[in-house]
């Protein structure tokens, strides 16, 4: 993709909601984002891909990073800083987005999790930027679905 002059930068705002239900108790949920290791289990997995980097400092201010891609193709980074964290309950969080070096959205996330029965309510709040039409909030919508079904799958396998 060529590189975009000023009169073709644009941002696009948009917000999405989705809820899912998991047959766990909201404490495990929770762990599987706050621990590494768990959360290597089901983020950031696309068959095929490599992941070069994922580092993980969970606490109020703390970071992520997480890099990967295709081999020898275009490289995904996520840098994300944890701003709200309250145990088996909710997680905020911003992130950027990369594509390569080209920051391609930027957004905050709320992740509330409630007990349903003996299992959990996970509700995933989005609110983004998507930068000079490289992605968007259907995208996103699809990819953040992805996700939460690989971490029902890892859930699941525990």
């Amino acid at each position: 993709m060529s590189e975009k002059t000023m009169s073709e930068r644009n941002t696009q705002h948009d917000t999405f909601t989705i809820e899912r239900r998991y047959p766990v108790p909201p404490r495990r949920v929770f762990d599987a984002f706050a621990d590494q290791t768990k959360k290597a289990k089901w983020f950031g997995c696309i068959d095929g891909w490599e992941i070069a980097e994922h580092t993980i400092d969970f606490r109020v201010g703390g970071r992520e990073v997480w890099r990967g891609g295709p081999p020898k193709g275009t490289q995904h980074r996520n840098d994300t800083v944890y701003h709200d964290i309250v145990p088996n309950e909710r997680i905020v969080w911003s992130y950027t987005m990369h594509v390569d070096d080209r920051p391609i959205s930027v957004s905050l996330t709320t992740l509330e999790l409630h007990p349903a029965g003996s299992g959990t309510h996970l509700r995933f709040v989005e609110q983004g930027v998507f930068l000079d039409d490289y992605d968007g909030a259907a995208d996103r919508v699809r990819g953040t679905n992805d996700l939460l079904d690989n971490l029902d799958r890892a859930l699941r396998q525990e």
